[in-house]
């Protein structure tokens, strides 16, 4: 009884969905018929970059029109780079900060316990830093032990070494700027000051392609993002420049922008390596221009003054991965500070310790520096330029 009403049932169900008046040849004719593509509601994604009146532009389509519209390819394509060697940042070094009034030196570290100096001091100034290679500490102070010789007296406060920044490596050159994001920032969805933020946060160091540029009531204005801007006073820009500068022979050559803040290492024509910097701060700008590297040293130090007064008097010991390209200035890290991103120095490009490390590791004497202002608001005659400094 069960079976009898089932086939029921499905005869019923055939006889209601059989197309009325069709037979096997209309059948067949439906089945080579089909609606061919162009008279599809919604476009074919092939046809998202083609002007179409037979179909709308919706759905999937709509979407990746709107993301060629802003330059942003699709699928978005990740930078291809990875993070260098943590070991790079490294230093065989420990530091003392010395104070402003400066210190005594003395031969012995019993002369120090009796207070009996050499005769010879740090003297008095704003960023003095020694290298020491022991440490005692007794009922008498603390008392700190050069690396190059001699005690000196301390209140027991050892420099830390500053958070430990590292640019990329690239296998390959990008297809887009990108940059590093410079302090903690919020996206807006439209370029201007008088769009609506987005919600989404950005912090410091933040890496960011860049895909256009605008500006809008004089400021510059970065997509990072589809329908993401960041004001381009946030971003160290890094723009690609794979042709070599007038006058570099060969493909390597060392990129330094003033204006971003960044340093781009190219060889054969292809970028390796690329960072943030912190270059000259006026007066004591980095000089523009085309150098050569002349001199690298593991490490060295460096002293003086800009001062009549010698009030801003530096002495750093064991400055490490130095490189000098233009008379005193040179490239080297840096432990006394990570302002990476805003000029900083009295002329010298400073890095952190791991990417001063790494570009020491890949240069050679001879090797092309190419330091440059796109804005043109740095002085470009060499009258105006002495030495340098770190």
């Amino acid at each position: 009884m069960r079976r009898i009403l089932l086939l029921s049932l499905t005869f019923l169900l055939l006889t209601t969905l059989w197309p009325a008046g069709k037979g096997s040849a209309a059948r067949a004719q439906d089945a080579s018929n089909p609606e061919p593509d162009s008279g599809a509601v919604i476009c074919p994604l092939s046809s998202f970059e083609d002007a179409r009146a037979d179909c709308l532009p919706l759905g999937p389509v709509q979407f990746l029109a709107g993301m060629a519209a802003q330059g942003i390819p699709y699928p978005i394509q990740p930078l291809p780079a990875y993070a260098p060697g943590a070991d790079l940042n490294y230093v065989p070094y420990s530091y003392f900060k010395v104070t402003e009034t400066g210190a005594q030196i003395f031969a012995t570290l019993d002369d120090a316990i009796a207070d009996q100096p050499t005769g010879w001091a740090i003297q008095p100034g704003r960023m003095l830093y020694v290298s020491y290679q022991d440490r005692v500490a007794n009922d008498k102070g603390v008392f700190y032990m050069q690396r190059a010789g001699g005690w000196i007296y301390g209140e027991g406060a050892r420099a830390a070494l500053p958070y430990p920044f590292q640019g990329l490596q690239f296998s390959s050159t990008p297809r887009n700027p990108f940059g590093w994001v410079l302090e903690e920032s919020q996206s807006r969805s439209a370029p201007g000051y008088n769009s609506p933020f987005t919600g989404h946060k950005f912090h410091r160091f933040n890496i960011v392609q860049v895909y256009s540029v605008q500006i809008i009531d004089n400021m510059e204005w970065n997509l990072v993002a589809p329908d993401e801007w960041l004001e381009a006073r946030q971003v160290a820009r890094l723009d690609l420049q794979t042709v070599p500068p007038a006058g570099v022979t060969g493909g390597r050559w060392i990129d330094v922008n003033l204006f971003e803040q960044t340093l781009a290492v190219y060889d054969n024509n292809r970028l390796v390596f690329a960072t943030v910097i912190a270059s000259g701060v006026e007066p004591f700008w980095t000089q523009p221009g085309l150098f050569q590297i002349y001199k690298k040293l593991d490490s060295t130090t460096m002293s003086g003054s800009f001062e009549a007064d010698r009030s801003d008097y530096y002495y750093l010991e064991d400055v490490p991965w130095t490189m000098y390209y233009d008379n005193a200035r040179a490239f080297h890290g840096v432990f006394w500070h990570a302002n990476f991103g805003y000029p900083q120095s009295h002329g010298c490009v400073n890095m952190s310790i791991g990417d001063a490390r790494w570009i020491y590791d890949w240069a050679i004497v001879g090797d092309w520096v190419y330091v440059h202002d796109p804005s043109g608001r740095t002085p470009t005659d060499s009258a105006r330029y002495g030495a340098g400094a770190p």
